[in-house]
């Protein structure tokens, strides 16, 4: 799958709870959570019957029932929630489904609705989970995370729920646990050997992608994946895209490179470059020209033809449908 557009929708599915994670040791609060472990055995038996009855109406693709579960304060939501079902079901059909982690989070002491941290923690201990609520009414909330695995593409699927006459779905997120039939940990082995080669251009990149693979939602942080963001940090290559594109050019021709990522969509792992163009008519044309882009970002960083399967070019003209190609390195001459 294209995983930048599976983070676009994702990333709108929670509109009403937005939640941040970091690493924290501090003291008590008026809001408490509970973790999985720390539980009543009751109360963990209805968060995770919570989780997985939601997992098994996504993995159904039974959107009116999903619908029917949500908290009537997430409706304007729901058609992001219904795309994400939609593109998660296929993927899951057959797959063994798991609860994997859960959170019971008390924020009834709440005089009114105010951005709120939950402290998660065994205690004892210095380290502890901070979920971090934008706008967050009073009551009593759940976060779960659930694995369906024994597929070609096991997913992880995450809930944010209230407790609002039973638990209701209040936010809902979706991501791949593998690329290219590998694991997150074994994009960053790859990464820092590529960095050890001083290779960082490809070592960036694999970062990325781990780094996206472990991490459930984008509001998580842990040690490890702190650690795991520093590394990438060190391997940062010079004249990424950013707020600036990046110049590429090659034999007089030159090119506004305006964003890089991975995609998996094909099942190898790609390089995908998105490019300022400005509209060609000609299918023709507009291949040549994305196979000149390539023959330029390869020409000016050698080491991608080992680390990726092919590359993918995205011409974005204004006013105009990205024309979009894809190629194995091995035709790129």
């Amino acid at each position: 799958m294209r995983w930048s557009r599976s983070k676009r929708l994702t990333s709108k599915l929670a509109g009403l709870l937005t939640l941040g994670l970091i690493v924290y040791g501090g003291p008590a609060r008026a809001v408490t959570c509970t973790t999985q472990a720390q539980m009543t055995a009751g109360l963990r038996s209805e968060l995770q019957q919570a989780a997985l009855n939601l997992g098994q109406l996504v993995q159904k693709g039974d959107v009116a029932a999903v619908r029917q579960g949500m908290l009537p304060k997430a409706a304007s939501q729901f058609e992001a929630i219904a795309t994400g079902v939609q593109a998660a079901s296929p993927l899951m059909q057959g797959a063994g489904l798991t609860v994997d982690q859960i959170y019971s989070l008390d924020a009834s002491d709440l005089k009114q609705e105010q951005e709120t941290q939950f402290f998660c923690g065994v205690g004892g201990t210095a380290l502890a989970v901070a979920l971090n609520f934008q706008q967050l009414p009073p009551g009593k909330y759940g976060f779960a995370i659930l694995h369906a695995t024994g597929v070609a593409q096991p997913q992880q699927l995450a809930f944010i729920l209230a407790n609002d006459g039973g638990w209701k779905l209040a936010g809902f997120y979706q991501r791949p646990m593998l690329f290219a039939g590998h694991d997150g940990v074994w994009y960053w082995t790859q990464a820092r050997e590529f960095a050890k080669k001083k290779q960082n251009w490809s070592a960036y990149f694999y970062y990325q992608t781990a780094q996206f693979l472990l991490t459930p939602v984008d509001f998580l942080s842990s040690p490890n994946l702190e650690k795991l963001q520093n590394e990438q940090s060190s391997a940062v290559p010079p004249g990424l895209p950013g707020a600036q594109p990046m110049a590429l050019a090659l034999n007089s021709q030159s090119w506004n490179i305006t964003s890089l990522r991975t995609d998996a969509s094909l099942g190898g792992l790609d390089l995908v470059i998105h490019y300022q163009a400005q509209g060609e008519a000609d299918p023709v044309a507009s291949r040549q020209k994305a196979i000149e882009v390539m023959k330029a970002m390869l020409a000016a960083h050698t080491e991608l033809r080992d680390a990726f399967h092919g590359l993918w070019v995205y011409a974005d003209a204004p006013g105009q449908r990205p024309y979009a190609v894809e190629i194995p390195m091995a035709q790129i001459q």
